[in-house]
Formats: C-alpha cells, sequence, structure tokens
C-alpha cells in the first residue's frame, strides 16, 4: 500500500487533479478526522480573538478550514456514490456522525454567532460588497436555523437530530441501492420472452450475462434495463414482474433490514422535532426559510392551481391511452405496469415514429459534442477533453477555456449505469470558485453523473430524447457552478441560491434541445451519420405534448405529496402510504396497486436534499419557460441575450436574491402564462 496517495494530500494543491484510483481508501477516515480537529481548532481560535470582527479575521479562516474538509468529503462521498463498496460504505457510515456533530457544533457556536452579528453592526459593513454583506445575513440566518439560540439542552437535541437526519438518510439509499442491486431475471439465449425488444437492448442484456460468465440474457432493476422493458416487452407478465420488483424496492417486500418505511417514519418525526424546536408548527415551514416560496401555502396553492390546469388534459390522455390500448390493441384491460408499453406504440401510431428510431440519431458522443457546441456559442468559451486520472474507465474529464484560452473551469462526466452507483442523475461540485491569498482564482470543478445504457461492444451509447434532455438538464446545473464569477465561496457557483431557483439554469438548457438549428449540431446517425430529418424532427415537435397532461399531474402529485408530508405535525408509521393515496385522489389519473411503495424509493425528498422542496422543479419550470422565452423572441443565438443570461443569472450565484437575478434578465416579474403555453395549457384569449 505503500505507493497509494493518502487522501489529505489532496488539500496541499487543489489545482491538482486528484489519483483516484491510487488513493488510499485507509487514509479516509483519519483524514477526515484531523480535517475536522483543524475546525474545531479554527473555530476556537477564531473565537477568542479580542480583536474587532473582521472579514479576514472570522470568515476567511473558516473558509480556508471548511473548505478543506468540504474538499476532501466531496471526492469520498463522490466515490460512495459512483464506485460503492462495503469497504468505502463502511468508512462513510463511520465519518457521517462526527461530521454531522462538527458542522452542528459550529452552527449553534454561540461565540461565533456573536462575531457575524458583530460583522453586521460594524460600520464597515456598510462598505462591504453585496455578496459579503449578503453572506453575513445568510450566516446569521444559519446560526438561528441551527439552533444557536437555543438553551444548552435545546442544542443537544439538535446535534442529535442532525446526527441521526444523516444516518438515516443514508441507509435510505444504501437500502434502495441494494434492493436494485440485489435483483435479476436470468433468461436463455432461445427464450421468446423478449418478442418486442430492440436488438440493441437485448445485446445490452446478453452484455451483462457474458460479464458473469452466463449464456443468455441478464435483466436488471437499472434505468436502461427497466424502461425497455416496460416500453417494448410484449410479454406482459415479464413487464408486471419487473414492475412489481421496481415499485417495492427497499419495502416490506425486500430482505429483512432493507425495508425504508422504518427509516422514513422516523425521519419525519425528527424533521417535526427539529421544527418544533426552533419555534416552527412544521418542517416545511423551516425548509421554505431559505427558499424562493414565502410559505407551505403559498406553495400548495401553486400546486392545485397548476393542477387545475392539467388534470383535464391528464384524463383526456388517460382516456385515449385506455381507449388504444384495448380497442387497436385488443388488450383486455390497461394495467400500470402496460401503459409504457401502450404509450409507445400510441405514439408510434400518432405520430410514426418510435422511440428506437430517434435513439438512432443520439449516439452520446454526437449529442455531447452538439451540446458543447452551443454552449461555446452562447458564451465564448471552449471545451476540450483532457487526460486526467479518474475512477471508472467509462469517466472522461474536459476543461472549459474562456475566449483568451485561459482555462476557467473543468467537469468529469461519468455517464452510464453499472452495479454499485447510485441510480439517477445529477451535478455535484468537486471545488468552488475562490480567490486566494495568492491573487489567483481557484477555479471551480463539477461532476456530472447520469445512468444512461453503456455502449454494447463498439457502438456507442445511444441515448432517448428523455435521456438528451437529461444530460442538457444537469449541463445547466453544471454552468451554473462552472461560469459563476463569485471569488466568495459562500455564493459561489450554486452555492448561497435558494433551492427552489437551483433548477432555473437547468430546466432552461432542457429548452434547447427541441430546437432544429441545435437539433442539427446534437444528432448523427449511428450508422450513416447523417442529421436528423426535418420530418422527423417536425414528428416530436408535433409529439411534445404527448401525454403533456399525465406528465404534469405526474410530478404535481410527487410535489403536493411532499409538501403535505412535511406540513405534517403528528407523522406515523401509516402517515406516508395513507397520504400519496389521497394526493393521488385528488389530482392523479394513475392509481398504482396497492403493493406499490413508490414513496420508499422517492430519495429526492429523504436522502437528496429535497424534503418540503420537490415543488422546486415546477417552480423553476415556471421560470426557466419564461426566461427562455426572451431567446424565442430575440433568437435562440443571439449573443446580447446568451451574453444576459451569463451576467445576469449564471455569472451571479448566491450574491443576490435569485427573483432579482431573474428580473435583471427578463425585465420583470416572472408570468406562468409561457410555461402554460408551454405544455399547450394557456387558453389564448
Amino acid at each position: 500500500m505503500s505507493d497509494r496517495i493518502d487522501i489529505l494530500s489532496i488539500i496541499e494543491d487543489k489545482s491538482k487533479f486528484i489519483d483516484f484510483p491510487n488513493l488510499n481508501q485507509e487514509s479516509f477516515k483519519p483524514a477526515v478526522l484531523s480535517l475536522i480537529n483543524t475546525l474545531k481548532e479554527t473555530v476556537s481560535a477564531v473565537t477568542q480573538n479580542t480583536e474587532p470582527a473582521t472579514w479576514d479575521n472570522v470568515v476567511k479562516p473558516l473558509d480556508d478550514a471548511s473548505e478543506n474538509l468540504s474538499f476532501v468529503w466531496s471526492a469520498i462521498s463522490h466515490l460512495n456514490s459512483v464506485e460503492d463498496t462495503p469497504q468505502l460504505r463502511a468508512i462513510v457510515n463511520e465519518l457521517l456522525a462526527p461530521i454531522s456533530a462538527v458542522f452542528s457544533e459550529i452552527g449553534q457556536n454561540e461565540g461565533l454567532y456573536a462575531k457575524y452579528k458583530a460583522l453586521k453592526a460594524e460600520d464597515a459593513f456598510k462598505s462591504f460588497s453585496a455578496a459579503r454583506r449578503r453572506i453575513i445575513d445568510r450566516e446569521i440566518e444559519g446560526f438561528v436555523l441551527s439552533g444557536a439560540e437555543l438553551d444548552e439542552a435545546g442544542k443537544k437535541e439538535m446535534t442529535k437530530i442532525s446526527a441521526e437526519e444523516a444516518e438515516l438518510s443514508q441507509k435510505f439509499s444504501e437500502n434502495l441501492l441494494d434492493c436494485t442491486n440485489d435483483f435479476a431475471i436470468y433468461l436463455p439465449k432461445d427464450t421468446d420472452r423478449l418478442r418486442g425488444i430492440p436488438e440493441g437492448e437485448k445485446a445490452l442484456f446478453a452484455q451483462q450475462a457474458a460479464s458473469e460468465g452466463t449464456e443468455g440474457y441478464k435483466i436488471t432493476l437499472h434505468m436502461p434495463n427497466y424502461l425497455p422493458i416496460m416500453q417494448y416487452a410484449d410479454d406482459s407478465s415479464l413487464r408486471e414482474e419487473l414492475y412489481h420488483a421496481y415499485t417495492t424496492r427497499a419495502s416490506e417486500f425486500s430482505p429483512a433490514g432493507k425495508d425504508n418505511a422504518p427509516v422514513m417514519t422516523r425521519l419525519l418525526e425528527l424533521r417535526v422535532r427539529e421544527a418544533h424546536l426552533l419555534g416552527y408548527k412544521n418542517y416545511a415551514q423551516v425548509s421554505l426559510v431559505r427558499k424562493m416560496a414565502d410559505t407551505p401555502e403559498q406553495v400548495v396553492k401553486f400546486l392545485r392551481e397548476l393542477a387545475a390546469k392539467a388534470k383535464p388534459a391528464a384524463l383526456k390522455d388517460m382516456e385515449e391511452l385506455i381507449r388504444f390500448g384495448t380497442q387497436t390493441l385488443n388488450m383486455d384491460q390497461i394495467n400500470p405496469w402496460d401503459y409504457s408499453y401502450v404509450s409507445e406504440k400510441l405514439r408510434e401510431a400518432k405520430y410514426s415514429y418510435s422511440e428506437q428510431e430517434v435513439k438512432q440519431y443520439f449516439p452520446e458522443p454526437a449529442v455531447l459534442s452538439g451540446m458543447f457546441s452551443l454552449v461555446e456559442k452562447m458564451f465564448s468559451i471552449k471545451i476540450a477533453q483532457k487526460d486526467v486520472p479518474v475512477w471508472n474507465p467509462a469517466v472522461k474529464y474536459y476543461a472549459i477555456s474562456d475566449k483568451n484560452g485561459n482555462e476557467i473551469a473543468g467537469f468529469y462526466t461519468d455517464l452510464y449505469a453499472r452495479s454499485g452507483k447510485r441510480g439517477g442523475a445529477w451535478m455535484n461540485d468537486l471545488r468552488s470558485r475562490r480567490l486566494l491569498d495568492n491573487g489567483a482564482i481557484q477555479t471551480p470543478v463539477a461532476y456530472l453523473v447520469c445512468n444512461f445504457s453503456a455502449p454494447v461492444g463498439a457502438q456507442p451509447s445511444l441515448l432517448t430524447l428523455n435521456d438528451v434532455e437529461t444530460i442538457f438538464h444537469e449541463f445547466g446545473h453544471g454552468l451554473h457552478h462552472m461560469l459563476t464569477r463569485q471569488t466568495e465561496l459562500a455564493v459561489s457557483g450554486i452555492s448561497g441560491v435558494e433551492w427552489d431557483a437551483v433548477e432555473l439554469p437547468s430546466q432552461f438548457m432542457e429548452n434547447f434541445v427541441l430546437n432544429w438549428d441545435v437539433m442539427q449540431t446534437i444528432s448523427s446517425h449511428v450508422k450513416t451519420h447523417a442529421k436528423m430529418p426535418r420530418a422527423l424532427f417536425d414528428k416530436l415537435v408535433a409529439s411534445k405534448n404527448f401525454e403533456a397532461g399525465m406528465a404534469n399531474v405526474r410530478q404535481i402529485e410527487f410535489a403536493l405529496f411532499d409538501m403535505l408530508l412535511h406540513m405534517d405535525e403528528h407523522p406515523h408509521k401509516d402517515t406516508v402510504e395513507k397520504l400519496i393515496r389521497e394526493v393521488r385522489k385528488e389530482v392523479s389519473v394513475v392509481f398504482p396497486p396497492q403493493y406499490n411503495r413508490f414513496a420508499n424509493s422517492f430519495s429526492h425528498i429523504f436522502a437528496g436534499g429535497y424534503a418540503a422542496g420537490y415543488y422546486s422543479y415546477k417552480w423553476a419550470e415556471v421560470l426557466s419557460a419564461d426566461a427562455f422565452s426572451l431567446f424565442e423572441e430575440k433568437g435562440i443565438f443571439n449573443p446580447e441575450v446568451g451574453t444576459k443570461w451569463l451576467d445576469e443569472v449564471l455569472s451571479r450565484g448566491g450574491s443576490r436574491p435569485a427573483i432579482e437575478s431573474f428580473v435583471a434578465f427578463r425585465g420583470r416579474e416572472p408570468s406562468v402564462d409561457a410555461l402554460l403555453r408551454q405544455y399547450g395549457l394557456l387558453e389564448e384569449k
């Protein structure tokens, strides 16, 4: 192990690339504990300093010490999410408690709280930049939310709550990942159960079996396996088998110890207790303190108004789906595991194209190349691949340079599903933009993670239209992080941005996908290299709102469930299932079987930071549609509009309230009309 690298060494020069393959995992725990101790010593030194509080003797040393810890922890927790192993999982679980404890201690430290209040009271505060004033205001707010104004008993309880919440969220993720990885169906080579499945997907299933030395096919619950079965398998019993396995993950139907129900109940209890300690009625109120929305009731009203406009369309969608399935496909009845299958057949019948046809035009390398070309034009930047150490052979690294050739940011892409990798798609940051002591600028670095189908043999990964929108979405988050011009850590990139505005730049990017000029840059047929023909593109545009009503009420269902769940002051073990059924009756048109345990895999709100915040997707969708409408008015590639988006939104980070950034870009308050128009739900006057 002597040639392995101690992870503590990576903070010596954060501009160097981390040698992920050669990190010594045995160094992770002592490194983190050492950095926690350094952070504690820094807090002690700051609070014991008798000189008047200044930015340089309060904020700066705390930023330095906390950034070192965050940098190392980011690398460790990232590896845990993309290369999960029993050893790494054990290390992460051991470190959750001390990390949670130190940040609880800091958040409740009265001496530190007093220093920040003193900073605000100093005359110098008035001459601080707007970004620094905002940082101090938000830090003071953060102290209150951490329990700094509680008595000793209250502080101790808050610390215990924070530690247990962190452990439970990790447990939720682990249970879900294990239940996803543990399931597989093996089919013989001569099976007829894969009728209807495209050859590309069958090749993937065969490749998965071959990797285990088995002939035939291996089908898992990872998205690149699950979705094609649900969409294309003619065998209804196969669809039902996978549907049952997928929708009961981490439930009472799973192996002992893998049920997320008690985890959810305990998390909800802890969140309510946290709210009450802080003087709030429920956790939803706590969650909204640092968001754009004012009250839970305002969010519920917003969601119900959207539902009222979307549900009639959703009912029509469902009626059409059932009619097509029973009358055209001659199915006796349409079950939940049939929806995707019938929907795909209906789409083919209505618009004369299939997802398989579309996928041929979206080889992953072509999509990325076109997406990079788009933002290079919009923001006068250059993106180039760079050879650096990575944690998996499929991972790539790209550097971003400005028009003068200066490297200003970088990002890793980890795009394919595999065992040991958490499901879904996300952007996370390794380091943030910051002004260093020597006057140099620390450049930001991001991780962009997806779970697309891996390449099969010599053929590149082929993306669905939804996959393309997903990578545009995550790249939007990445641009927000990487194109910031802020130099203070607390407002650099997405830091300090209200959670319900974080999705604005990501959802904004999705709008470019179905633009003809953009389509010419991101499409290239896997065999002929031809661009997507206009006729097929027009079909995609025509079908843009295919089942949009159903898609909308599905998202509203999740968001309303989340908000009402966290408005509940007395959660108990039956709360989750009872509430999701009530919400479905109100807004949904899809009613799953009794065994469906959707909430048990709802990682966003139980393990992903979106508790009482899932509405952010719809909230930000309003903002993004309205923002994009300016590009539609002035021209998609209009350099002035692109520059304005960069200047007023992307570059600002959390240096000012998100609504101010939106108004500065759009010239007015946001309007829901653009979103309703996009979905064909606006009643024209």
